[in-house]
């Protein structure tokens, strides 16, 4: 049961004071069976009233505001958390029970939202690859994860190709992007098959640097597999979640997982800084605090035409998903 300490570090820098800041964050890691939060501190500038509830899909959320004019939004999380390792499906109904079963729960709550399906002018083309007829002799499980292995070989990881912007057809065209990427990909082609998919935030903590998403919040998928449950599926690393992925929140999308969203008056520029650094640990605590790594610096403006403006969500939601971009 490895032991993690991650240090998560969200700084927004302004030219001008603004003020009336609303802000919400899930930086809270589940906790379940599978995940063991031993602690947490969170510290945020100007130490605003902090309110904590829980959203639709369970996921953990704190509310805050700073009211009063300020050039910087920092906010620090330090968790210490043990993970356990999954015991995969056994796997072992026959293919057509299996699909059948999934056909009889696609009207129940709560499958039916992870069932919703996004259309683009591409679809076709995806549905070529997630075609019903070529996996009906296959169990949900081995199609998962052929699948996973599909969008693993045929997108290229590259940091920076796209942004909050890019639409599913260019991804699509592109064939590559990053972890958010990768993870929105492998759900289009798990709904088609109508399996229930969700969008899962957290972190990705191996002992050595042979996964993809270190620096940085990463993303991935979870599958109902038949007569098992939820299972996490990495198509970036083209893995099965166990151990070394600490999850966040989960939620139809990444609209439904931003680790940092808000809004607030003033200025339409800023400055992002994210810093992530985790520290691995066997059981034993080697040091209490796990270093920062070298922040992410993005600077961006919106256009000249908007002036004096509150800052929009959807730009907001831009700056966050540079997050998701490491």
């Amino acid at each position: 049961m490895p032991r993690f300490l991650i240090h998560h570090v969200t700084k927004y820098t302004y030219p001008e004071p603004v003020r009336d800041s609303a802000n919400q964050m899930m930086l809270y890691p589940i906790k379940d069976d599978y995940q063991d939060v031993q602690s947490q501190k969170i510290s945020i500038s100007g130490e605003p009233f902090v309110e904590v509830y829980k959203d639709y899909y369970g996921n953990e959320i704190g509310s805050f505001m700073n009211i009063a004019p300020h050039t910087e939004l920092r906010i620090d999380s330090n968790i210490s958390v043990v993970t356990k390792e999954r015991i995969f499906p056994a796997d072992d109904k026959p293919a057509d029970v299996q699909w059948h079963y999934l056909q009889e729960i696609q009207y129940i709550i709560p499958y039916i939202d992870f069932l919703k399906q996004e259309y683009f002018s591409k679809l076709g083309e995806v549905k070529q690859i997630a075609n019903p007829s070529l996996f009906a002799d296959k169990t949900v499980y081995a199609t998962v994860q052929e699948l996973n292995t599909w969008v693993y070989n045929n997108f290229k990881y590259i940091k920076g190709i796209t942004t909050v912007e890019t639409t599913l057809e260019e991804i699509w065209n592109l064939k590559a992007g990053v972890c958010q990427d990768f993870a929105h990909i492998l759900l289009l082609m798990l709904r088609l098959l109508n399996i229930p998919a969700r969008y899962v935030s957290g972190y990705v903590c191996p002992k050595d640097s042979t996964l993809r998403g270190e620096g940085a919040t990463h993303a991935w998928a979870e599958v109902f597999i038949p007569y098992y449950g939820w299972l996490g599926i990495d198509p970036t690393n083209n893995c099965v979640v166990s151990d070394l992925h600490v999850r966040l929140a989960i939620g139809r999308n990444f609209s439904d997982c931003s680790p940092i969203k808000g809004n607030y008056k003033g200025t339409a520029k800023q400055t992002l800084e994210v810093g992530v650094s985790v520290s691995y640990e066997d059981g034993q605590v080697h040091n209490e605090a796990a270093a920062i790594l070298t922040p992410n610096v993005v600077e961006a403006s919106l256009r000249d035409d908007i002036e004096n403006a509150e800052s929009s969500n959807s730009y907001r939601r831009y700056m966050e998903m540079v997050q998701q971009q490491q």
